[in-house]
């Protein structure tokens, strides 16, 4: 057995800590300072993580190897198994033009360009955060925004903007799910906590856009709609996160979001020209005057319902319970790791979730994706593999910040960045949304940022007396606000939009807030810690 230690190196906790910082640091510089390419600086940081754990931790190499493969195959299935499969019902309505016709549905639904941009960036922004997320929300809402005249640069910010409140339960939940995987708190208390902190970003967010898109006559025009928009999608996602299904969070919000913003007669009311002649500076799409027959466009919405009503079944309890039969669960090889009080961690054990799990969930969904949209079975195959080659890199990354993520805790390192940060004492309720801005803001994911700094941020909560759940669910949503000046999500929405090479001033207009959407995040975890707001947790 290997016991972890929090002060191996010459006795000295501070040492120790900056030591084990090591992995981080590497990562975190070769991203932001070297700007390496993210699937090559994880792998380094993986072998840096290693060596530290090998070397100054007495951490046996046999051990070592095995916890980084935990870590990789946690990020290959299930996180990276939903990610594929959910982009590839999204390809396969590219396939046969039933995007182009939900892209017309949504143009119809307002004429009012601020309307347009709630309807598209936020509400169905937040429906592609939770199916695909990684990026995948800024390109395609970007482009439908300029199709519909939006200059790029303004549909490049407020895509970038919108994809904020939805981001912890991106991918069916993998950010939440991640942080509950590597910092062993039950899923549904971290999932709580977010889902009480995200949806007060979401009151905000909607005004902030149409503020974006047309000044203060924006907002003061349709602060309307833009409010039941957010305080509907608020709602929703608080309801579901903490009593339904963490995984459908974003879904139920997007959806109701949507709904209560169509339902608003302001929205609905033709806008004046001079709106439309100000904020519609760009080149329309040719195609959006094109009527499509209601059976195709219900078809287009068709693979969107069935993800939904699939997830919801699967939260039925009978169904539950039989799904869930198909987990196995085992001792990991080569693996048998105690905590520094002697008591074995609880990574020696491992569960398989084969058919309970997001991913699985999301491919049957696709499988009735195939027969709705008239999809062959060979296109469906050769769609599948295309998403797998497009996410090649997005995958080697993610198994391996995962696998560094698990060397690092059980060879006890974050132990030992946790027990130095905790004396920051009541100032790491400030200080958690930061730690997760900063890693979203370098690695360009939640999910990874959650990996990274999860189990530092719990083990500091315990040394200082703060709640574990509250700063590992802050780290998660201090992160998503660091998701808009990722140069990953700068350079996929220049890219997008036709602007390649102007990611800085992409990043001079999303900055400020950033910032300021930080500030009040930091600010409701701190009440969430004390006196003021302690009664929002569960």
């Amino acid at each position: 057995m290997f016991v972890q230690q929090l002060d191996p190196v010459a006795d000295s906790l501070s040492l120790s800590a900056l030591v084990a910082a090591l992995p981080l640091v590497t990562v975190l510089v070769l991203l932001g300072g070297v700007r390496m390419r993210a699937h090559y600086a994880g792998p380094i940081g993986l072998v840096v993580a290693a060596l530290v754990a090998c070397l100054p931790y007495g951490m046996p190499v046999g051990q070592a190897l095995s916890s980084a493969v935990q870590g990789a195959l946690f990020g290959l299935f299930p996180i990276m198994w939903i990610v594929v499969n959910a982009l590839w019902v999204y390809r396969m309505t590219v396939r046969t033009d039933h995007f182009d016709v939900l892209r017309r549905s949504f143009g119809r639904l307002s004429d009012d360009p601020r309307v347009q941009a709630l309807v598209i960036a936020f509400c169905f922004g937040a429906l592609l955060e939770a199916l695909a997320g990684f990026g995948a929300p800024v390109a395609i809402c970007s482009v439908m925004l300029v199709a519909l005249g939006f200059d790029p640069v303004r549909a490049a910010v407020v895509a970038l903007v919108a994809n904020t409140a939805p981001v912890a339960f991106g991918a069916m939940a993998t950010p939440v799910v991640t942080l509950a995987q590597v910092t062993g708190l039950p899923l549904d208390s971290v999932a709580s906590v977010v889902g009480r902190q995200t949806p007060l970003l979401a009151l905000v967010v909607p005004l902030l856009l149409v503020a974006l898109v047309d000044g203060r006559r924006g907002l003061r025009e349709t602060w309307a709609p833009a409010l039941a928009c957010g305080v509907a999608f608020a709602v929703a996602q608080f309801t579901v996160s903490n009593y339904l299904s963490v995984q459908l969070a974003d879904i139920a919000a997007a959806l109701v979001g949507a709904a209560a913003l169509v339902a608003m007669p302001a929205a609905r009311r033709p806008a004046e020209e001079p709106v439309r002649a100000a904020v519609l500076t760009g080149v329309r799409s040719d195609d959006l005057d094109r009527e499509d027959a209601r059976p195709e466009v219900l078809r287009a919405y068709a693979p969107y319902a069935l993800i939904v009503a699939i997830f919801s079944i699967a939260q039925i309890g009978p169904v539950k319970d039989l799904l869930a039969k198909a987990t196995r669960t085992f001792d990991w090889p080569f693996l048998d790791v105690a905590a520094p009080d002697g008591k074995p961690v609880g990574a020696n054990v491992f569960s398989l979730p084969l058919i309970a799990t997001g991913g699985t969930l999301v491919l049957v969904a696709g499988v009735a994706t195939v027969a709705v949209l008239g999809v062959t079975v060979r296109d469906a195959v050769r769609e599948w593999t295309a998403t797998v080659h497009e996410l090649r890199h997005a995958i080697l990354t993610v198994t391996s910040v995962l696998a560094l993520a698990y060397v690092m805790n059980l060879s006890g390192q974050a132990a030992s960045i946790g027990h130095f940060v905790a004396a920051a004492g009541a100032g790491l309720a400030f200080l958690s949304p930061v730690l997760g801005w900063f890693g979203v803001a370098v690695s360009g994911s939640d999910t990874s940022a959650n990996a990274l700094f999860g189990a530092l941020q719990v083990t500091a909560a315990h040394e200082s007396g703060l709640s574990p759940d509250l700063l590992a669910a802050a780290n998660s949503s201090g992160g998503v606000l660091g998701k808009m000046i990722s140069p990953q999500n700068l350079t996929i929405a220049c890219a997008a939009v036709g602007l390649k090479g102007r990611e800085g001033d992409l990043l001079r207009k999303v900055l400020p807030w950033s910032l300021a959407l930080l500030l009040v995040m930091c600010l409701i975890v701190v009440a969430q810690s004390s006196f003021l707001l302690s009664w929002m947790l569960p």
